[in-house]
């Protein structure tokens, strides 16, 4: 346990902040979840919907540094190739 002030104040805003991150990881990972899972159906209308609302989600949590950038970049073009690998499969089907 701290026992300077300070140093007990830096325990109580690292508790606090840690919460925090950790609710909103959470969130992004079902955000994430929710895309792929709409991508399974099929569905690409659905699909670029979700997209956006997960690539906004990333750029928040890159922006409040939760997630490094390089991380955030490299989830966005992971998931948008998911997206695009289901609009050609949609294509051939029609």
């Amino acid at each position: 346990m701290p026992i300077m002030k300070s140093a007990k104040k830096r325990l109580r805003q690292n508790i606090k902040h840690n919460l925090r991150n950790k609710a909103y990881r959470s969130a992004l990972k079902t955000q994430i979840k929710d895309f792929l899972s709409v991508v399974k159906t099929g569905k690409v209308q659905a699909a670029e919907e979700e997209l956006r609302l997960t690539v906004k989600k990333i750029d928040k949590a890159a922006a409040k540094g939760i997630i490094p950038k390089k991380t955030a970049s490299r989830k966005k073009s992971r998931l948008t190739t998911k997206l695009n690998q289901t609009k050609a499969a949609a294509q051939q089907k029609s």
